[in-house]
């Protein structure tokens, strides 16, 4: 089978959650059917055909549509599409679609939706006669904004924001043939607004279990670390939230607590976060399991986003203990006080991060337990779910 891939972003080096995911699931991909990418590049990638998995060949690769404007157009605001749409589609990216569907002869057209904020997927609709399945589609951070929103103004524009991501979602299960998502919250997410959708499989995220075997260094006490960029926005308002209503208590009870924030922060306005005694942040790491690993406690204050966490899989696989709220663990088949601490509210989010780092035997537990559980989840066997999905349904499009 010959698979066009489209992506929103080049898939190397996987050092973010969302590109680990395009890149992993291409190589597995890649060994059992040939396949194209065309994608979108941006600033700070560096574009090699090299670098990307056997099987796996580069199309093409464009620059990636230009930042939105900080206030939206007329246009944009009249759009029966959501602003992201209106405002990112290219007409090189759809006429160079176009040549390689004419010049190609693909089973499948493969759209990938976990891009930095490209979004992708609308150009499968001018794909005609061919197979075309979308790749990790989310709609629940839109639809918890507008849950979350407080003012007036801000409650008007996420609803209308929600009203065209259902209308738009519904018209782009309308034209595939197949849908992927994280976790099973999205699959649902998905029914609601299009129940007739066609078939949609749960790809959770996963990793290379053989990465994160081996010595890393020794555990220092009273760490703990948030492995994420504060340029994602999901990112930043986990520590939004925790900084301001759950870290205070921490450093109360233990008053030599030091958070670790990986990651970029380009662009992002610190000022926002309440950043000061005991926090750190540590930018960008090529390699962030060295953070993790001799961390005490990994935390995963997510209250938006979908899917499931690689930042968490990551920090089980290297035996650090996790603490999260339940959305940060959705999506995970864990079992609270087992093998991970879940906690919404910030007081006892707070008592449990404390619980973790004054109990070693607790912890010890935990990163013995957490290790066997994160085993399921191994990128060549979800892997090759995705593939026997995507064989499918070729084979009942031709």
């Amino acid at each position: 089978m010959r698979i066009l891939c489209l992506s929103g972003w080049f898939p190397y080096p996987p050092d973010v959650g969302a590109r680990a995911r395009l890149f992993s699931l291409l190589r597995e991909i890649g060994r059992a059917h040939a396949v194209d990418l065309l994608c979108f590049f941006h600033a700070d990638e560096t574009v090699s055909e090299s670098a990307l998995p056997s099987g796996v060949s580069l199309l093409g690769a464009l620059p990636a549509p230009t930042e939105r404007r900080s206030r939206p157009s007329l246009g944009t605001l009249l759009s029966p599409y959501p602003r992201a749409i209106a405002e990112q589609y290219t007409p090189e990216m759809a006429a160079r679609l176009e040549s390689a569907l004419t010049d190609g002869h693909y089973n499948l057209v493969l759209a990938c939706e976990n891009g930095p904020g490209v979004t992708i997927a609308p150009y499968l609709f001018q794909a005609r006669n061919v197979a075309r399945v979308v790749e990790d589609l989310e709609v629940s951070m839109i639809r918890a904004k507008m849950q979350a929103a407080r003012s007036p103004l801000a409650r008007f524009r996420y609803r209308q924001t929600w009203r065209k991501q259902r209308r738009y979602t519904r018209e782009l299960l309308g034209r595939v043939q197949g849908c992927t998502v994280a976790s099973e919250t999205e699959r649902r997410a998905l029914t609601d607004i299009a129940p007739n959708s066609p078939p949609i499989a749960v790809v959770p995220n996963g990793l290379d279990p053989e990465r994160y075997s081996g010595g890393f260094g020794p555990e220092e006490p009273d760490t703990i670390v948030f492995p994420g960029a504060l340029t994602y926005e999901a990112n930043r308002e986990a520590m939004r939230f925790f900084l301001r209503e759950v870290f205070p208590y921490i450093r109360q009870a233990r008053p030599a607590a030091t958070l670790y924030i990986t990651g970029r922060t380009d662009g992002v306005d610190l000022r926002s976060l309440p950043l000061g005694d005991g926090v750190i942040l540590t930018g960008y790491l090529p390699d962030v399991r060295p953070r993790i690993a001799r961390s005490a406690i990994c935390v995963a204050p997510l209250t938006l986003g979908g899917g499931t966490r690689i930042k968490i899989l990551e920090a089980m696989a290297l035996g650090t203990p996790v603490v999260a709220t339940s959305k940060g663990a959705e999506g995970l088949e864990v079992t609270p006080g087992r093998d991970i601490l879940i906690a919404d509210d910030p007081a006892q989010f707070a008592a449990a991060v404390v619980r973790l780092l004054s109990d070693d035997a607790l912890r010890s537990e935990i990163s013995a337990r957490a290790r066997q559980t994160v085993r399921r989840y191994n990128w060549q066997s979800i892997g090759a779910q995705l593939v026997s999905f995507l064989e499918e349904i070729a084979e009942r499009e031709r």
